[in-house]
């Protein structure tokens, strides 16, 4: 999942990062499926930019290769299960 939380002058914030947090983990829980949290949560909009390419890396870019290596090594898990 990828997506940005902003900080406002609200509540609201926490709470929306929160129901991301679990609900994410829910469904992954549920399903048996890996998901990837490449939500961002921040203070500002400079930070998200800063977050999804400019200074600090491209954590949408990341959070998908992490899904994939975790996707590659499930494989490789139970090919082993089948092969021993």
């Amino acid at each position: 999942a990828l997506g940005c939380v902003i900080r406002g002058a609200t509540t609201h914030y926490e709470h929306v990062c929160n129901a991301a947090s679990n609900g994410l983990l829910r469904v992954s829980l549920d399903s048996g499926v890996p998901i990837a949290f490449g939500v961002l949560t921040v203070d500002s909009l400079d930070q998200a930019f800063e977050r999804a390419g400019s200074k600090a890396g491209n954590k949408g870019a990341e959070a998908a290769i992490a899904l994939l290596e975790q996707i590659d090594l499930g494989r490789q898990l139970q090919q082993g299960r089948d092969d021993g």
